[in-house]
């Protein structure tokens, strides 16, 4: 397996020690901002109320209302804890766009979701300032927690897969300056904070993948491309 930093599952995962022992760092995947019904953890967040709506591109996954303190102390008493003690050496951070968005959409009814975001990735480096952290997007919370985070991860910098079209496009000119200005200057505010990018694309054409990687290294950051379904990593072309 030729890449150093490696994200998994935080239940469904291969075996770790061998990664590990092969000099990998391997990160435990964790969802703060919805919650799909397949999780264990679904049934208790629905009883206490503090589920939304249902993300429209993801069906079964709900939104999380992460003021709630019952949701903070879950996260940091039970499902890092479990993280940690299956072998995993880092944290990646998913879905947190949705505080923000929901603020966005509702100021008055989802106020201070933003804030209650950043407050929980602090406490994660609080009580683990040992364990790297990756912030997938986040885009809205990086001024608060720049410090906080080793790694941020562009997600759909360049390129995207529309659902409604269910097709693979790249992101409009405008949207991706104001994402490459943002990761800039996370970068320019904590200058050892690590940029990685995924972009999603068609793995069959392989002249728009090496075009993804030429970009995006040309922008000073680390970059993937992936298939929509994150069943598959597609290499940089090579020759």
């Amino acid at each position: 397996m030729p890449y150093d930093l490696l994200i998994f599952d935080r239940v469904a995962h291969p075996e770790l020690e061998p990664l590990i022992d092969a000099g990998k760092t391997v990160f435990g995947y964790i969802s703060l901002g919805e919650m799909n019904r397949q999780r264990a953890e679904f049934a208790r967040l629905q009883e206490w109320g503090i589920l939304g709506e249902e993300n429209p591109n993801w069906e079964g996954s709900h939104f999380i209302d992460v003021r709630d303190t019952r949701w903070v102390s879950m996260v940091i008493e039970e499902m890092v804890p479990a993280i940690v003690q299956r072998g995993f050496q880092g944290l990646f951070l998913d879905t947190l766009d949705n505080p923000v968005e929901l603020e966005r959409r509702d100021p008055v009814g989802n106020a201070g979701m933003t804030r209650a975001a950043a407050r929980l990735v602090k406490a994660l480096k609080l009580h683990w300032p040992d364990v790297p952290i990756i912030l997938n997007r986040g885009y809205g919370l990086l001024d608060q927690v720049a410090f906080d985070i080793d790694h941020v991860l562009g997600e759909s910098v360049y390129a995207d897969y529309d659902f409604s079209t269910k097709t693979y496009q790249k992101v409009p000119e405008p949207l991706y300056r104001e994402q490459i200005e943002i990761l800039a200057h996370a970068q320019r505010k904590n200058p050892n904070l690590s940029v990685l990018t995924l972009d999603y694309w068609d793995p069959t054409d392989t002249q728009t993948i090496a075009e993804i990687y030429r970009v995006q290294r040309e922008n000073g950051f680390s970059p993937y491309v992936a298939t929509v379904e994150l069943d598959r990593i597609v290499p940089e072309p090579t020759g």
